[in-house]
């Protein structure tokens, strides 16, 4: 089964019918290489107002000084124009104090090819001084100067500035949090090489030296340690949610 039996599969159906990658009308969701039914199965578990402030603010959300008060799945941060594409977050966590774009990546890293893909909207001076890293890093890789094979540091970059602008509206700190599978085989029982996996961390230590001090935080952590913290969770309804999405995502997982 694709949603886990233990969650509200009306939530997860309702997040993706509003977004805009028509991923379970088009099947994408059902595939077993989905990166959209692993972050739904993972973050939907808090969608909810009581369900909410269980998640865990220790570990690498230690940042989170207040409880969460929302949790939502597929939403869109815009940036600060109408027309064109605006970026879709895997998930959002709201804090009284923090906005948190949550991006997902289960094959993509080791199996899609990149792009530099920046129009000129993106040089327009919106974004403020505390961006300056992630605005030098995107100048960088428009010419050249920044490459990354594995992490697509080009959608992060737009998940930044999404974050960034909606976070400056209502006054909230920004932190966009990269969480990566790490699949030691295709479902058709290819591997991946481990080398893809070192390479793929360079590239994520990298982006993140490279962002460092800037407005919206970034920090990064596997789908595997992720799932630790949740069961290390006091809540043994948490604990259940973290052994079932170990046993039906995480099973493939290197280690």
């Amino acid at each position: 089964m694709t949603i886990l039996a233990h969650l509200k599969s009306d939530v997860i159906h309702g997040a993706y019918a509003k977004a805009g990658g028509h991923e379970i009308e088009s099947g994408k969701f059902a595939s077993p290489e989905s990166s959209a039914a692993l972050a739904a199965n993972v973050f939907a578990y808090f969608c909810g107002d009581v369900e909410a402030k269980s998640f865990p603010r220790d570990g690498n959300f230690s940042f989170l000084t207040s409880p969460v008060e929302c949790v939502d799945l597929e939403l869109s941060l815009r940036f600060p124009w109408s027309g064109g594409m605006h970026p879709w977050l895997d998930a959002v966590i709201e804090t009284k104090g923090w906005l948190v774009g949550i991006e997902s990546k289960r094959y993509e890293p080791f199996r899609d090819t990149k792009t530099n893909g920046f129009s000129e909207a993106y040089d327009r001076d919106v974004w403020g001084s505390g961006m300056q890293p992630y605005s030098a890093l995107k100048d960088a890789i428009k010419c050249g100067k920044a490459q990354f094979r594995f992490l697509d540091a080009v959608q992060l970059i737009k998940h930044a500035f999404g974050i960034r602008t909606q976070a400056a509206k209502s006054g909230k700190r920004a932190a966009l949090v990269y969480v990566y599978a790490e699949p030691r085989k295709y479902p058709n029982g290819r591997a991946i090489l481990e080398a893809d996996f070192t390479a793929h961390r360079h590239e994520v230590n990298r982006f993140a030296k490279a962002v460092e001090g800037a407005e919206v935080r970034f920090s990064a952590l596997t789908h595997k340690a992720l799932n630790k913290e949740f069961e290390t969770s006091t809540s043994p309804s948490l604990v259940f949610h973290a052994n079932a999405v170990r046993a039906a995502f995480l099973g493939n997982e290197f280690s």
